[in-house]
């Protein structure tokens, strides 16, 4: 299954707890799209949010972070990983 890292922006000041709070509203509904995601990093200073998954396509991706109420900003393949 293709991995994906995707972006979100102004995030400003989001908590430990609150990254935990929308990663789980996206474990909630991922197996809707066949999507798992792996892991979740946020700097709290820049309000940069990343996300690793694993789906089958970006667009799994978007639609469950759209749904779960947190729009990715970008989505990016990651092809490559060593």
């Amino acid at each position: 299954m293709p991995e994906f890292m995707d972006v979100h922006h102004n995030m400003v000041g989001i908590t430990a707890e609150a990254l935990k709070e929308a990663h789980n509203a996206d474990l909630a509904i991922q197996d809707d799209e066949k999507v798992e995601f792996k892991k979740a990093w946020a700097d709290p200073e820049s309000g940069v949010v990343y996300c690793l998954s694993e789906a089958p396509s970006a667009e799994a991706v978007q639609r469950i972070h759209e749904r779960a109420g947190h729009r990715a900003d970008e989505v990016h393949p990651v092809p490559l990983v060593v």
